[in-house]
């Protein structure tokens, strides 16, 4: 079999996976987040944290609630690597550097999980279980909890409340991101993942010495990692190391875990705005997006440019022979059009136009389909900004699900999209223009402006994922990519839950015969059009300083 032919195939059979989990786990997670009941085990939480879940929170509320629990997670997170060296189970690793340990606390609490570390030198297993998997779980309901308001804020009508953070947060961990982890650790254990508690230990003595590696809890980890699209790797090589993704089939099945939440959110959307319709149509936008980027990679990484390629198959440099380079650009798009940052090849080794596509993949926002909740509620955003811009041509006042577009909704939406892009560019033009951080630096020239541009890209956007040319454990880079993730996390949620309180209090207005219908193929088209003209206006100069720069020039 050709490796072009094995990588449609996988396309293939990963597209009618997600098909048949579409339905059941959307419907799911509908009812999770519209049910009255609380369970045993939930009560016991919300009366540990103190929380009343009936009690319905205007936007401000939800937003304090988002906010508090996230700060004392990245607390937390900071004491527990700083403390590690006395902490039972550290493997004789000592305290993690302050600004290392800002750097992996903002980013697990922010959903990023980018690492200026190697995991199995550096993190012992209750930090490792105890701080960085907790986050997993709960950075991911973070996201969902607040995808779902916005959501409420489309379904509900002449009030100002979206819900409860609290209710909404346990539920999601509980009963969506709990259960499926559960199997999915099962079926990666099965498939050769490790899942101990194991100490350091000599795996064989080489020239250079003996090879050591450390056990861990990697199976548990490793499927909320993709489930809940966080990415960060129990060892430096991430899904790419044997012991996280052992066979092909473990790929493809990760690959799966970083869609099928995101991809199924908007069935639930559609189920709780009451039309199925409407979740069809972000399905299909998503779906285009995600699908066309798929394509473009594997045609950029199979293209034969020399007797090197030709002899590998293509674009083999830095691609696990296990998994060949269909399955490497599957889940390097999968991991880059999410917020999961997860890698299983060596994303500064792809084509320049590789490298490209996976920029420009976070540069869109992260929502072709995007991270679980962060995906749904960037795309709404461009759907608020798309009939926006549908008014504006046929001069009318533009509707969403029956709610008026105004002024303050497009203000609240233009913030929510510009806040990420001003993030990235001006710290990438401050880490180039500065003295100290081009030694970082690996190569030089279009590559090298890459690297950083990357970087910052993948920090603002909450991806994770690195060109990993550029050495980031200096005091400037985790100190900068650090508050790039905080920002580009919960800066943007303060708009869509403003938004959303917007919506919640508004009258539904009638549709008419003017009503632009967004549950049509013609939207669905604008839809895709706005996104790609957004950020090919917002990025292009600075890509074709990098990636675009570098594919021309080979």
């Amino acid at each position: 079999m050709s490796p072009v032919l094995a990588g449609v195939l996988q396309l293939l059979a990963l597209t009618a996976a997600l098909a048949l989990a579409y339905r059941p786990l959307g419907d799911h997670m509908a009812r999770v987040y519209s049910s009255g009941k609380h369970y045993r085990p939930e009560k016991w939480i919300y009366k540990a944290i103190g929380a009343d879940p009936t009690a319905e929170m205007r936007w401000p509320a939800y937003l304090r609630g988002v906010l508090a629990f996230s700060a004392v997670g990245v607390l937390f997170l900071y004491a527990l690597q700083r403390a590690q060296g006395i902490l039972p189970g550290s493997l004789g690793f000592r305290a993690i550097d302050p600004d290392q340990a800002f750097n992996t606390a903002a980013s697990f609490v922010a959903n990023t999980n980018w690492q200026s570390y190697a995991g199995e030198q550096a993190m012992g297993h209750v930090v490792q279980t105890g701080g960085l998997a907790v986050q997993n779980f709960v950075s991911a309901a973070v996201g969902m909890a607040v995808a779902v308001a916005l959501v409420r804020g489309f379904a509900r009508s002449r009030t100002g409340e979206l819900g409860n953070f609290w209710a909404d947060l346990v539920r999601g961990t509980v009963r969506i991101l709990l259960p499926v982890s559960v199997i999915g650790a099962i079926v990666l254990v099965a498939c050769g993942a490790i899942q101990n508690f194991a100490g350091i230990h000599g795996v064989g003595q080489f020239p250079g010495g003996t090879q050591q590696w450390n056990g861990g809890a990697v199976a548990s980890q490793e499927v909320i990692k993709e489930l809940g699209t966080n990415g960060g790797g129990y060892f430096n090589a991430n899904s790419a190391h044997p012991f996280e993704n052992p066979t092909p089939f473990s790929n493809l099945f990760e690959v799966f875990l970083i869609l099928v939440i995101p991809f199924a959110l908007t069935r639930t959307f559609g189920r709780m705005v009451a039309s199925l319709r409407q979740g069809y149509a972000i399905l299909a936008t998503m779906a285009t997006i995600w699908l066309a980027f798929t394509a473009l990679m594997m045609w950029t990484e199979f293209a034969h440019h020399g007797p090197a390629f030709e002899a590998a198959g293509g674009a083999m440099e830095g691609k696990e022979t296990r998994f060949g380079i269909g399955a490497s650009a599957i889940f390097s798009v999968a991991t880059t059009l999410t917020s999961t940052g997860a890698v299983n090849s060596f994303h500064s080794s792809f084509t320049g136009l590789g490298g490209g596509i996976q920029l420009l993949g976070m540069q869109l926002g992260e929502i072709a389909p995007g991270g679980v909740g962060s995906g749904l509620y960037g795309m709404l955003i461009m759907a608020v900004i798309a009939v926006f811009l549908a008014g504006l041509m046929v001069g009318r006042t533009p509707e969403y699900l029956g709610k008026k577009i105004g002024t303050r909704e497009i203000k609240l939406a233009a913030c929510y999209i510009l806040i990420t892009p001003a993030l990235v560019l001006c710290f990438t033009a401050a880490a180039m223009a500065l003295p100290t951080p081009p030694h970082s630096m690996l190569n030089s020239g279009a590559h090298g402006f890459s690297e950083v541009l990357y970087a910052y890209t993948s920090g603002a956007n909450n991806n994770g994922s690195a060109f990993a040319g550029l050495n980031a454990d200096t005091q400037w880079y985790n100190s900068t990519i650090g508050i790039a993730m905080l920002l580009g996390r919960f800066l943007p949620m303060v708009f869509v839950l403003a938004l959303a309180g917007s919506l919640a209090e508004q009258k539904p207005v009638p549709e008419t015969a003017g009503t632009l219908r967004t549950d049509k193929p013609l939207y669905t088209g604008l839809l895709v059009g706005t996104i790609l003209i957004v950020t090919g206006l917002t990025y292009f100069l600075a890509l074709a300083l990098g990636p675009l720069a570098e594919g021309l020039a080979s």
